[in-house]
């Protein structure tokens, strides 16, 4: 078990970890930092602080109940559907592929693709904003034709680490491919 880190395209510190279970299985997971509680507390009083000066001039007590409820609410769908703490992909020889985002309320999504379903795993690159970023995907095959790509399913999509960290992923899913095929 080897923890590197590396920065995501923003900059941000990420960890990669390595875990060999066996010459046919590893598993890789991509962990982002905590939530910052000094940068909830700044979204909250700015929107509490804009709600008690509409407050002040209106004099009316459902634009601060609104504020309170709308933070929470916010709060609530940040922590369960946007902020991602880890994600992890199992990549198992003879099996598949098996890849899980778990986000900072507990909640995992995850989702499994076949070995004979995989055509290769690439590193593709595209255009971000105004940047060129590059992202490891798994390509799927069209199963009436196994020369064709059928989809392309990204990873990392969350954490999205830089170059460095995915030429390390891709290696090693590569040398694992290799021995199964």
């Amino acid at each position: 078990m080897e923890d590197e880190a590396f920065s995501n395209i923003s900059g941000k510190q990420i960890s990669l970890n390595c875990q060999t279970h066996s010459s046919f299985c590893r598993e890789f997971t991509v962990s982002s930092p905590k939530m910052s509680i000094g940068k909830v507390m700044v979204y909250t009083c700015s929107v509490w602080l804009f709600a008690y000066a509409v407050f002040f001039f209106t004099q009316n007590t459902a634009v601060l109940s609104s504020a309170i409820l709308i933070t929470l609410t916010g709060m609530m769908f940040h922590i369960h559907f946007v902020k991602v703490d880890h994600e992890s992909l199992l990549v198992i020889g003879s099996l598949g592929i098996q890849l899980s985002s778990s986000y900072a309320s507990g909640r995992e999504v995850t989702t499994f693709i076949e070995m004979s379903k995989i055509k290769d795993i690439v590193i593709n690159e595209a255009v971000y904003l105004h940047q060129i970023i590059y992202y490891l995907c798994v390509l799927l095959k069209e199963p009436s034709e196994p020369n064709v790509v059928s989809s392309v399913v990204p990873l990392f999509q969350s954490s999205k680490p830089r170059l460095n960290c995915l030429v390390k992923v891709y290696k090693s899913c590569q040398e694992i491919l290799s021995k199964c095929q």
